[in-house]
């Protein structure tokens, strides 16, 4: 079990993180971007394999951003039960 100071670390990350994910300034990049290289992709030349193949790979990574915020929102909220578990083991 982490120590009460990491799990206060990690529950605030996880709060930040939640905000990210819910701000609408983020949501409104990720797809825009998500929208921009599958416009791209779809109007690049078939004989233009690593230019598509670097879209794609720009597409998949924006998931992986995304996966990565929604590990540290459940990180947090482990983190925030172990907290309470700590304060009542202390009583």
């Amino acid at each position: 079990m982490a120590t009460e100071v990491e799990n206060t670390r990690k529950a605030a990350r996880g709060a930040q993180a939640q905000a990210l994910l819910d701000s609408d300034i983020f949501k409104e990049a990720v797809q825009a971007l998500h929208d921009d290289y599958i416009s791209a992709w779809k109007i690049a030349s078939v004989k233009d394999v690593d230019g598509k193949e670097r879209l794609w790979q720009a597409v998949n990574i924006l998931g992986k951003i995304t996966d990565h915020i929604k590990k540290v929102i459940v990180d947090g909220k482990l983190a925030t039960r172990d907290l309470s578990q700590i304060k009542t083991l202390k009583r």
